[in-house]
C-alpha cells in the first residue's frame, strides 16, 4: 500500500516538473522572440533619403539690402514762351526720346510777324545809320579845311554814334524774335523715356509751365539700404543682383555711397545703376544682395541644415546610420550654405529626409 502511494506522488511529481519545464522554456521562447523583433526593428530602416558630399567651393560674401528702383535723374520739358496755344502734341508717357526731338508746337503766327516787323525795323535804322556814317565822314573831311565849325562836326558824330547804337537794338530786338520763334518748337533737351506729360493740344501756357519730365537716358538706379556694419564692405563698382517683382532678376553695379547714414533709420544708402532690365520700373521697392568678395568654403545643399532646439545640425552618414552633428553656419547663396566647423569635405550629409531622422537611425539612400 505505502509503495502505491509513493509511486503515485513521485507520478504527480514528474508531471508537475514536466509541465513547469514547459513553462518556463515557452516563457524564454517568447523573450527570445521578443528581443529578435525588437533587433529587427532596430535594423530596419526608418526612412528612405538622398545623400550629398560636403564640397570645399568658391562661394560670394554677400549683402543682404531692399530699396526702392528709382530714376538715375529725371529731367522737366518747360514751355518757353507765353500767351502761345499748342498746336501739336507729339510725344507720349513711356515714349522713347532723342536729343532734339521734337515733342510739341505752339502757334508761331504772331511770333513771325514779330519776326517780319524787326528785320524791316533793322534794315530801316540801318540805312539811317550809313547816312549818319556818311555826314560824319563828310564832317571830318570839311573840319581840316577849317569850314565847318567844332559843334556841327560833334553834332554829326553824335548822330552816326545814336545810328549805330539803334542798330544794334534793332538786332538785338530781332535775335529775341527769333529765338522766340525758335521757342515755339519744343524738342528735348537728352535722351531718355518719358514718365510724365501734362501738355495738352490746344493748351496756352506761361513760360515755366511744364510740359513733360523724362528719365534722362532712360537709366534707373536702386536705393538700397544698407546696416552701419556693413558700409565698410561696399566700394563704388562692386557686383549687385537685384530680385524683381516679376521673379526676374536685374543686374548692376554700385556706383557710390552716401556720405552719411540717415537720421530716421540709421541706415546708409548705396546708389546702384542698373544694367538695361525691361520689367524694372522706377518706384519699385525690391530686394537684392551686393556681392562684396569670394572665398572657399565647405559646401552642402541647405535642405540638409536641421535647427532644433535652437542649434543647427547636420545628419552625417555613416554606413547606413546616421549621426547628428553639431554646426555653424557662414554664408547663404541660394540652395547652398557654408559650414564653418562641424563636418569637413568629403563627409556625406543626408539632404531630403534630414528634418525627420534622429541621432543613431539607420536609413536606405536612394539611388
Amino acid at each position: 500500500m505505502s509503495r502505491r502511494v509513493t509511486l503515485a506522488a513521485v507520478g504527480v511529481i514528474a508531471t508537475m516538473v514536466v509541465a513547469l519545464s514547459a513553462a518556463i522554456y515557452s516563457h524564454l521562447s517568447h523573450a527570445e522572440a521578443l528581443k529578435a523583433r525588437n533587433a529587427a526593428a532596430t535594423l530596419r530602416p526608418a526612412l528612405t533619403v538622398t545623400t550629398a558630399l560636403a564640397q570645399r567651393q568658391a562661394l560670394p560674401s554677400l549683402i543682404e539690402a531692399s530699396g526702392v528702383v528709382a530714376a538715375w535723374q529725371e529731367a522737366d520739358v518747360d514751355a518757353r514762351v507765353s500767351g502761345l496755344a499748342l498746336v501739336s502734341v507729339d510725344a507720349n508717357v513711356g515714349d522713347v526720346i532723342h536729343k532734339g526731338q521734337v515733342l510739341a508746337r505752339f502757334d508761331a503766327a504772331d511770333v513771325r510777324t514779330q519776326v517780319a516787323q524787326s528785320e524791316a525795323n533793322l534794315a530801316q535804322l540801318e540805312a539811317s545809320a550809313r547816312q549818319a556814317n556818311a555826314e560824319r565822314d563828310r564832317a571830318l573831311a570839311l573840319e581840316s579845311r577849317a569850314v565847318l565849325s567844332k559843334q556841327d562836326l560833334l553834332q554829326s558824330l553824335t548822330r552816326a554814334q545814336m545810328a549805330e547804337a539803334e542798330v544794334a537794338q534793332a538786332k538785338a530786338a530781332l535775335m529775341a524774335a527769333r529765338l522766340k520763334l525758335d521757342y515755339t518748337i519744343v524738342t528735348a533737351p537728352d535722351d531718355g523715356v518719358v514718365s510724365a506729360r501734362s501738355a495738352a493740344l490746344g493748351q496756352v501756357a506761361n513760360a515755366g509751365t511744364q510740359l513733360y519730365r523724362f528719365i534722362r537716358r532712360g537709366r534707373l538706379e536702386w536705393r538700397a539700404e544698407i546696416s552701419s556694419a556693413a558700409v565698410s564692405a561696399v566700394t563704388p563698382g562692386l557686383g549687385v543682383s537685384v530680385r524683381l517683382p516679376d521673379g526676374l532678376t536685374a543686374t548692376g553695379h554700385v556706383r557710390q555711397l552716401a556720405p552719411s547714414l540717415s537720421n530716421d533709420t540709421r541706415l546708409a544708402l548705396v546708389y546702384v545703376d542698373l544694367d538695361h532690365a525691361a520689367s524694372a520700373r522706377a518706384g519699385m521697392f525690391v530686394s537684392g544682395t551686393i556681392q562684396t568678395s569670394v572665398r572657399d568654403g565647405t559646401i552642402v545643399p541647405a535642405e540638409s541644415i536641421v535647427i532644433r532646439d535652437g542649434r543647427t545640425y547636420v545628419l552625417y552618414l555613416s554606413g547606413n546610420q546616421v549621426q547628428q552633428r553639431a554646426v555653424e553656419i557662414g554664408r547663404r547663396q541660394g540652395k547652398l550654405a557654408e559650414i564653418l566647423s562641424g563636418i569637413s569635405p568629403g563627409d556625406v550629409v543626408v539632404v531630403r529626409g534630414a528634418g525627420f531622422l534622429n541621432d543613431n537611425d539607420i536609413v536606405r539612400v536612394e539611388n
